[in-house]
C-alpha cells in the first residue's frame, strides 16, 4: 500500500512541475519574442552601452530592415536590484517567427562588413564590450495576454 501511494504521490508532484512551465510560443508563422538580459561590471554600465549602440544596434536594425525581426527595443531598469538578481540591459527583439529567431542569419556576416569596414576596429571594441561583461542570457517570452472581448 505504501508504495502505491508513493508512486501516486510522485506522479501528482511530477504533474504539478510539468505544469509549471512556459507556455510555447504561437505557431511557426507567429511572431517569436526572446529577451537578452545583460550584467555589466560595476561602473562600465556607460561604456558597454556605448559600445553596443556603437557596434551592435546597427546590425540589429538592419535585420529589422529585412524584415527577418519586427522590432528591438533596449531597457534599463529604474531602480537597483539586489547583486544576484542585478541586470543592466534587457534588449527585447520579436522575430518575425521561431525558425528565424533560433538559425543563424546567413547575412550577418556580409552586414558586418558592410556597417564597419574597419574591422580591426571593430573586432577590438566587440572584444571589449565582451571584456565587461559579467553575465548574459537569453530568454524565450510568450504573450499569454487574454484577447479582448
Amino acid at each position: 500500500m505504501r508504495k502505491v501511494l508513493f508512486a501516486l504521490l510522485v506522479c501528482g508532484f511530477a504533474q504539478a512541475l510539468l505544469a509549471q512551465g512556459a507556455p510555447p510560443q504561437g505557431g511557426a508563422d507567429q511572431p517569436y519574442t526572446l529577451e537578452y538580459y545583460y550584467k555589466v561590471q560595476w561602473g562600465h554600465q556607460q561604456e558597454f552601452l556605448q559600445l553596443f549602440l556603437k557596434n551592435h544596434y546597427p546590425l540589429l536594425q538592419k535585420i529589422v530592415e529585412s524584415g527577418r525581426m519586427i522590432s528591438v527595443k533596449i531597457e534599463q531598469p529604474s531602480n537597483h536590484m539586489t547583486e544576484d538578481a542585478r541586470w543592466d540591459f534587457r534588449v527585447t527583439i520579436r522575430f518575425k517567427n521561431s525558425g528565424l529567431a533560433t538559425t543563424a542569419n546567413p547575412d550577418e556576416e556580409r552586414l558586418i562588413q558592410q556597417l564597419w569596414p574597419d574591422q580591426a576596429t571593430y573586432k577590438r571594441e566587440e572584444q571589449r564590450r565582451f571584456e565587461i561583461l559579467l553575465g548574459h542570457w537569453d530568454l524565450p517570452v510568450t504573450d499569454i495576454t487574454p484577447a479582448k472581448k
